[in-house]
């Protein structure tokens, strides 16, 4: 019915309406049309937290946000394992959602893991693809149970801040199908999300993503069979009318007429047809009418904050993992008790960008101590933004130790090392951290370190502490749960959903992260996260899915449903799992699936299933996985579909990626001769050695010849170069040199996005076009086309004479606005 509603309606519209209507009325809503009836509606951002702004702020943290629960990032809430759990976040910020007139939140976010330096890895689930997509489809399911919409994003294959806005993500099918596509693939079969935001990189033969047909159309609507809206990301738009045409529906935020004139042309030259025009604003529409059905269908709950801050507090401590304990934890009452670390006070919580969130309360450790009566001393010994020592707070800090029964020192990244916009270049923590830890150590043997940070570190100090409790970016309520953790009020349940290296040469992708000024090319293929380390043998610091408690389990009784099957089967695996010690626990049992003496290059084993299973001391449960056709498949790129190899597979239960407590065999029957995959051995690939891989190998794996990765001379200029690339021009040069000098004002203002230098790399990084993008209408087409004539040094007058009046037109129209 909404459909054929959006269907009519978008057939009364006049062009002119039509070319406002795929385009944002504001930052944040939609453009209504009066006339028709059609309404306008808000979303927000926030994955694990609103953050609601007025019409008037921009999207990139001018201005504050209304105060918001801050709950757990997507970094921790993986960890817990627990479909429940997330469908129990989406439900919550669906209902405050509806408590501020919001229609859409602006995730889940489940770009895969492919570098622990992705500066916005803690937004993201995991390095594993089937526990990001089951999350994910519990997490829509749950905000949008409330009449709320989800925006899954960024489609596809952005898995880096790095130029992240014009390089070409350079990724072979396999890897797509198999790593960066499943968790959208299955949100939208499975939890039919309202809005899909496509990605600010290039993808598919060097195409951005917000104008590829291949993956907004054919991919996603006729493969899957998406019924929503493609929403770009913010200024992810180039050409619009291509975008039009390849299934880009609405342009965020508003354009301001950037592309009318442009759009026009496209029409009138038959580029874009109606059609397409038409088809785009249906499905706008239809966004909004369904967010309107939906929140009359649904009563709007009553928001507690509160009670809200107590959920926030409660997926805390479910997300929180236990790396290492020799018996320091829990903590007992009677010990004298030291809090070392600015961070005990001052805990970090939550990433910067625009995820980054007003909090309706935050909760430190020393305050939860303070609450539940525990004597504990404290003194700083680190900063909770601080990189140096400053040996007089060592000095305390030690001291102190030196005189306590037991120690917990609270350590972390700052701020500035994990945010939207900036890659980390290091797995490490503040020198002042590590020294700290060592000195400490040194002194007492019973050190616990609790981690505050959105993606893995090197500990250098792992085997002198007693105990290293991964908190994750918690949220709001962090200091509770670490305390009821600590104290042993609950067990730790939580278990790692990425792998952490023993070092940085050690990742799969080291090499090719983040790439060339053009490329970023995914050499390693299929080998992301536990597959590659699995597959080659190579220690790390914890492995994939590893998390400890305060009980043993025991792993017992595996069988098979059935031990010989076809390609079309679905069979179960069972297993009894029972809680051996003397605290009631969570376990969270996975289940792998591997093929030995396969005739392509395959990971040694992948996860298929997983099951989170509460028992008391001495109880025991049956847990079983269902195990369909994809479970025993690659993607086969000459048949382009998914296929099941011949032969013996391995199905293993384990405790992590690498500690396989069960396995037995099935054979899987499939007499179909299907073409070679690929035309060569291909020995780096068979043997996992991605840090050998080269060209002749990789061309094979990709199907066509590796792009050229940096240009050798200067580019003529367009809308979509960069600042960094106009360092060839007089102006170019100028701006750069300007720019370092006036970030220090920008960085009073935008507190949350990083250091200086990351802020300048940022900037220069970025499109010209989207700079002017966030301008809010201060630059428009003329004016920008103005400055690319500056930097290609063509008719300077004229430039200069096109730009002063732009600016002299935007001055006027802000005088007007007042």
């Amino acid at each position: 019915m909404l459909k054929e509603t959006s269907k009519i309606l978008a057939k009364q519209l006049t062009q002119d309406e039509k070319l406002r209507l795929i385009s944002g009325f504001d930052y944040w809503h939609t453009r209504p049309v009066e006339r028709l009836g059609i309404p306008g509606v808000m979303m927000s951002d926030g994955p694990h937290g609103l953050r609601k702004q007025s019409s008037g702020e921009n999207a990139m943290g001018l201005g504050g946000s209304e105060r918001a629960v801050a709950f757990p990032t997507a970094a921790g809430t993986a960890a817990s394992f627990d479909r429940a759990l997330l469908q129990a976040l989406g439900e919550t910020l669906g209902g405050e959602c509806r408590s501020e007139n919001l229609a859409m939140l602006l995730g889940p976010a489940v770009n895969i893991k492919r570098s622990p330096l992705c500066g916005r890895n803690f937004e993201y689930f995991s390095e594993d693809p089937y526990l990001a997509g089951e999350l994910a489809v519990s997490y829509t399911q749950g905000l949008q149970s409330r009449g709320v919409g989800v925006s899954i994003k960024h489609f596809a294959a952005n898995n880096q801040e790095k130029r992240r806005m014009t390089v070409r993500s350079v990724v072979d099918e396999r890897a797509l199908r198999e790593i960066y596509l499943p968790a959208f693939e299955q949100t939208v079969r499975r939890a039919d999300p309202w809005t899909v935001m496509c990605a600010y990189n290039r993808l598919f033969e060097g195409i951005y993503c917000s104008e590829n047909k291949r993956l907004l159309t054919d991919i996603l609507r006729r493969e899957w069979g998406f019924q929503g809206a493609v929403v770009s990301d913010w200024g992810a738009v180039s050409n619009r009318a291509a975008g039009v045409a390849a299934g880009l529906d609405l342009e965020m935020p508003a354009s301001h007429a950037f592309h009318q004139s442009k759009l026009r042309a496209a029409l009138e030259s038959g580029e874009l047809t109606e059609e397409a025009l038409t088809t785009a604003c249906e499905r706008v529409i239809y966004l909004a009418l369904r967010a309107v059905a939906a929140q009359e269908a649904i009563p709007a709950p009553a928001t507690d904050w509160e009670a809200d801050h107590e959920k926030s507090r409660v997926f805390a401590r479910q997300s929180m993992v236990l790396l290492k304990n020799s018996g320091a934890l829990p903590l007992k009452a009677e010990q004298r008790i030291a809090f070392i670390g600015g961070f005990a006070k001052t805990p970090r919580y939550q990433g910067g960008g625009s995820s980054h969130t007003n909090p309706w309360r935050v909760v430190s450790a020393l305050e939860a101590a303070k609450t539940r009566g525990l004597a504990v001393e404290y003194t700083e010994g680190f900063g909770a933004k601080d990189y140096e020592y400053n040996p007089v707070m060592l000095r305390r800090a030690v001291e102190l130790a030196a005189n306590s029964d037991t120690v917990v020192i609270f350590a972390g990244l700052p701020d500035s090392m994990e945010t939207e916009g900036a890659d980390r270049r290091h797995l490490d923590l503040p020198p002042c951290q590590n020294l700290a830890i060592k000195e400490i150590c040194a002194v007492n043997p019973n050190v616990t370190v609790v981690l505050h940070n959105g993606s893995p570190v090197r500990m250098p100090w792992v085997e002198d502490v007693n105990a290293i409790l991964e908190s994750y970016l918690a949220g709001e309520a962090i200091g509770d749960a670490q305390l009821d953790l600590l104290c042993g009020d609950y067990s730790p349940c939580a278990k790692l959903a990425e792998t952490f290296p023993l070092a940085l040469q050690d990742t799969p992708c080291y090499g090719n992260f983040p790439g060339a000024p053009l490329t970023v090319e995914y050499r390693e293929s299929i080998f992301v996260g536990y597959r590659y380390y699995e597959t080659a043998a190579k220690p790390v610091l914890f492995p994939f899915g590893h998390g400890l408690t305060y009980t043993t389990f025991a792993y017992d009784d595996l069988v098979l449903s059935d031990d010989i099957i076809a390609p079309t089967d679905t069979i179960t695996a069972s297993v009894t799992i029972t809680n051996t010690g003397n605290f009631d626990a969570a376990e969270i049992v996975q289940c792998y699936v591997g093929k030995p003496n396969t005739a392509v290059f395959r990971a040694a084993k992948e996860l298929k299933g997983f099951a989170k299973v509460f028992l008391k001391a001495g109880q025991s449960e049956r847990v079983t996985f269902t195990l369909n056709p994809r479970a025993f498949a690659y993607y086969h790129t000459g048949l382009k579909d998914w296929y099941c190899e011949n032969g013996t597979y391995l199905v293993m239960i384990a405790a992590s990626s690498a500690d396989i407590r069960l396995q037995t065999e099935l054979e899987l029957v499939n007499d179909t001769v299907v073409p070679q995959l690929y035309q060569s051995d291909l020995p780096n690939y068979s043997n996992a050695n991605v840090h050998a891989i080269p060209d002749a190998e990789f061309a094979q794996v990709l199907g066509f010849p590796i792009p050229k990765a940096k240009n050798d001379t200067p580019q003529r200029k367009n809308l979509d170069s960069t600042l960094e690339e106009s360092a060839d021009s007089a102006l170019g040069r100028l701006i750069l040199w300007i720019l370092p000098k006036a970030m220090p004002i920008v960085k009073k203002i935008m507190s949350d996005l990083g250091e200086m230098d990351q802020i300048v790399e940022m900037v220069t990084e970025m499109p010209i076009r989207t700079i002017a993008f966030w301008s809010s209408g201060m630059m428009d087409l003329k004016m920008t086309e103005a400055i690319v004539s500056l930097f290609n040094d063509e008719k300077q007058l004229r430039a200069v004479g096109t730009f002063l009046a732009g600016a002299a037109r935007g001055i006027r129209g802000l005088f007007k606005k007042q």
